[in-house]
């Protein structure tokens, strides 16, 4: 899959380098935003400073735009280059399977031939419009972020020594465990397709020989054992979120506490709390971000 996605991606590299930019630009202001909040705080509401907070304000807002000017950008440019490598890999599928001889086709089955130039070539598309931006802005935000929470308080870090690894054991063992169904799915889908096919193929003969029935069994068959699969799935997904995001929640509590404490004590001003609060957040999304990635990259190798 990596040979394709390079050989079809290289026509649209100039617009992947902007995307690159854009998704870079975006990340930077991102991560800027809560240090400015901070610096807001600290410095303007802790000494009833209106025209410093209405000056650094503005300044906010204009960080603000750039964040979604850069985001509209990279998504528009990031779906263009999705579908134009969609259109190339069907084109590329289309003339090679044309090439097949008889006894090609029969090896891969029509129906198995089918769902490759349609389903197949969707997650591909899928995969390179997200993966153009949130690929990129994952590392950035959670390294940045790292960064960021070190430079408000080095000892209230020491939570993320504890979190960040948690999340990730979580995530490594349910997507371990997700892999294999996406390759069960792909298999299960291309038999819904060969059932389907054969029964439009067939529709006379079955009719005259009146085994409506019998086909509407075996493709009950084959559509249970796909949502079965499907189910299954979902489960390890539905299970991650929560677990995921109860982390999330009981990492903001404990941040809460002992960045409280520190607070009180007059080690830590109370706009570097919110700050790293904020960082910290960026930081966790950033891993959800690439849980989604390593949900569809499993799908898009497995097409």
């Amino acid at each position: 899959m990596k040979r394709l996605l390079l050989n079809h991606l290289r026509p649209y590299r100039i617009q992947a380098v902007f995307v690159v930019l854009l998704v870079l630009v975006q990340a930077l202001a991102n991560l800027y935003l809560p240090d400015l909040n901070a610096q807001i705080i600290n410095n303007g509401v802790a000494r009833g400073d209106t025209a410093y907070i209405a000056r650094m304000g503005g300044f906010m807002l204009v960080v603000s735009l750039v964040v979604a000017v850069c985001s509209i950008s990279a998504v528009y440019l990031s779906s263009r280059i999705a579908m134009g490598v969609g259109r190339d890999i069907r084109g590329t599928l289309f003339r090679k399977v044309e090439s097949f001889s008889q006894a090609e086709v029969n090896r891969f089955g029509t129906p198995s031939l089918i769902n490759r130039n349609t389903n197949d070539v969707q997650q591909v598309q899928m995969l390179v419009a997200v993966g153009l931006t949130m690929m990129l802005m994952a590392p950035i935000m959670g390294v940045g972020g790292v960064i960021m929470a070190l430079r408000q308080d080095v000892p209230l870090s020491a939570l993320l020594a504890v979190v960040v690894p948690l999340m990730l054991v979580v995530i490594v063992f349910l997507v371990r465990r997700a892999v294999p169904l996406f390759r069960t799915m792909q298999v299960r889908l291309d038999r819904i397709n060969q059932v389907m096919r054969e029964t439009l193929a067939g529709i006379r003969v079955i009719r005259a020989f009146v085994r409506t029935r019998h086909e509407e069994q075996r493709f009950e068959e084959a559509n249970l054992a796909l949502m079965d699969t499907g189910l299954r799935v979902t489960k390890l997904f539905a299970i991650m979120m929560p677990t995921l995001f109860g982390i999330m929640n009981l990492s903001t509590v404990a941040i809460m506490y002992f960045g409280g404490q520190r607070v009180a004590s007059g080690e830590m001003p109370i706009g570097n709390l919110t700050a790293f609060i904020a960082y910290v957040m960026q930081i966790l999304i950033s891993v959800m971000m690439a849980t989604m990635m390593m949900a569809m990259v499993p799908r898009a190798a497995a097409s």
